[in-house]
């Protein structure tokens, strides 16, 4: 990383925040490390040593085979984060240094358990696995039973009907969920919270082609350029039950995203709270839902989109696989740490990219990201919580989902896993 480049991280996240955020700021991280410390996170601080230490001396080794098991492993640790809450939802993630009184599993997520439905059942379809897809089922009805009576689905982690509040991005995440799991089941009951979210989402979009409702756990008062990926969900619907207003309306919200793009094809926007360096997780979901609707709707424009965005993305990628969490309007990383979660999605666009056009040279960034992936997740602990799955930053105390495994990041993970699979089968041919 170039010196000028340090400095301006350093001066960006340390001089730039108010006394009052930096305090806070501190004070987590402070509390997360006491935590570190107690009795009961012997296992886990032992993890977070080892991850340490791997970072510091850059003795991550990629991966490039196992592809099949470690995606069996990651499944495995989705269906415990379903197992460890009372519900069929899915937990949040393990966060063990988390102030919540527990075992470090946190409540039920429903935006998130809404994509891993796709996910879970893509694995299920592809391996025969009966018990995973059953287990995905469960999910998706659950979500209609926490679904708000607007078909809205409500941010953050599942609370009580009078504390929702609702968030177009997370409803769009559970509509991808009940289309796939109303295409592997028929479930009448489940087109029909489909039905009630598409046409919530819709009604929410401004004339400009903005969603109006972006929840109250983001910051406010902008627009949010990453919920386009809601658009692929509503196309998926507008597919399923043959309606063209709705391929419309996703055609329109994927236009409206573009206008955010640079030149450079960097986008603004784009970010849950830092819109001048956002996270590859937020630009993940920018280029997938641009991606995937120009693939459906037939649209170069959207797909070339992509590619400018994608190529300057690729020139960070390490040898080893490591990607920085953050970039800059300039496409210059913005932080220190890699967002892991933001890794995978990358990863998927680029094998999506390859499928569609082609070119090799995306397959080939696509597999350095998903190996050094693999090396990362953890095969082995006396700490049965982290398990298979894929922590939100590397190193593990890192500028994203702090000290702990989303359950998202261990989703997309699993998600790339099974397209890198796919190029390897045909490869063998």
């Amino acid at each position: 990383m170039k010196f000028g480049t340090i400095a301006r991280i350093i001066r960006h996240s340390y001089f730039n925040s108010s006394l009052r955020r930096s305090y806070w700021g501190a004070a987590t991280f402070f509390g997360e490390i006491r935590a570190l410390l107690r009795p009961e996170n012997r296992a886990f601080r032992t993890e977070v040593l080892r991850n340490y230490g791997r970072f510091v001396f850059a003795s991550v080794t990629p991966v490039p085979d196992e592809t099949e098991q470690r995606a069996r492993a990651a499944v495995q640790w989705l269906l415990r984060a379903q197992a460890a809450t009372p519900d069929d939802g899915v937990s949040l993630g393990y966060f063990p240094c988390g102030t919540e009184a527990g075992n470090g599993w946190r409540a039920s997520y429903p935006e998130t358990t809404g994509y891993i439905i796709t996910s879970l059942l893509a694995f299920a379809k592809k391996f025969d696995d009966a018990g995973t897809a059953a287990a995905a089922l469960r999910m998706a009805v659950w979500e209609v039973a926490v679904q708000m009576p607007s078909g809205a689905v409500q941010g953050g982690p599942v609370c009580a009907p009078e504390r929702q509040t609702a968030a177009a991005f997370n409803t769009g995440m559970v509509l991808d969920g009940w289309c796939s799991a109303y295409a592997y089941s028929g479930d009448q009951h489940i087109l029909g919270a489909a039905r009630r979210a598409a046409d919530w989402l819709v009604s929410d979009v401004d004339e400009s082609g903005y969603f109006k409702t972006n929840g109250a756990f983001v910051s406010s008062g902008e627009i949010k350029t990453y919920t386009c990926l809601c658009a692929w969900a509503i196309y998926r619907f507008g597919e399923l039950v043959q309606e063209e207003r709705y391929k419309q309306a996703a055609v329109s919200i994927i236009e409206a995203a573009l206008r955010q793009q640079q030149p450079n094809g960097w986008f603004a926007h784009n970010c849950l709270s830092h819109s001048e360096s956002p996270l590859t997780h937020t630009i993940g979901y920018t280029l997938q839902g641009v991606l995937e609707v120009g693939i459906l709707a037939r649209r170069p424009d959207f797909v070339e989109a992509v590619r400018r965005a994608a190529d300057p993305i690729l020139q960070h990628i390490a040898n080893s696989g490591y990607l920085p969490g953050r970039f800059y309007a300039d496409w210059e990383p913005a932080g220190f740490s890699s967002c892991l979660t933001g890794s995978a999605q990358i990863a998927i666009v680029c094998y999506r990219l390859t499928a569609h056009s082609g070119d090799a040279s995306y397959r080939t960034a696509a597999d350095k990201l998903v190996n050094y992936l693999k090396a990362l997740q953890v095969g082995q602990s006396e700490d049965a919580g982290v398990v298979g799955a894929i922590a939100g930053s590397f190193p593990l105390f890192g500028g994203y989902m702090r000290a702990g495994y989303p359950n998202w990041a261990t989703k997309y993970f699993l998600d790339a896993l099974l397209l890198q699979e796919r190029f390897e089968q045909v490869t063998e041919r």
